[in-house]
């Protein structure tokens, strides 16, 4: 079994690879803590892109997405966000579920992806 590991600490790995599955953490807007939740989503869409890239895939390969929102109410603004993003008849099976909260209250959406290579 082969199992590939990016960017890890002792508490995780931002990149998995396995077998021909790559699993990404949970991403946050890490360059966008505080702003507004299209910033936010379009931040943390530029780094699934930039690691996926660094895994071997793209997002037209994304699988499955994870989407967690501190309010249901930013699901529209969220998803303008998203759909410009996923297009070319590749989206992925999906699930946007509401969080009270994430890791720190500067962060409004979190975005976990699993993308075959």
């Amino acid at each position: 079994m082969s199992i590939k590991r990016l960017h890890t600490n002792n508490r995780m790995s931002q990149i998995v690879v396995h077998d021909n599955t790559v699993y990404l953490a949970g991403q946050v807007a890490s360059k966008a803590p505080g702003q507004s939740v299209s910033a936010q989503t379009k931040s943390i869409l530029d780094q699934i892109d930039s690691l996926l890239a660094e895994a071997g895939t793209s997002k037209k390969n994304v699988l499955s997405a994870t989407i967690w929102l501190c309010s249901m109410d930013d699901f529209a603004e969220m998803n303008a966000v998203w759909d410009s993003w996923s297009t070319g008849g590749n989206a992925p099976c999906r699930a946007c579920v509401e969080s009270a909260r994430l890791a720190s209250s500067d962060f409004s959406v979190e975005i976990g992806i699993i993308a075959g290579l």
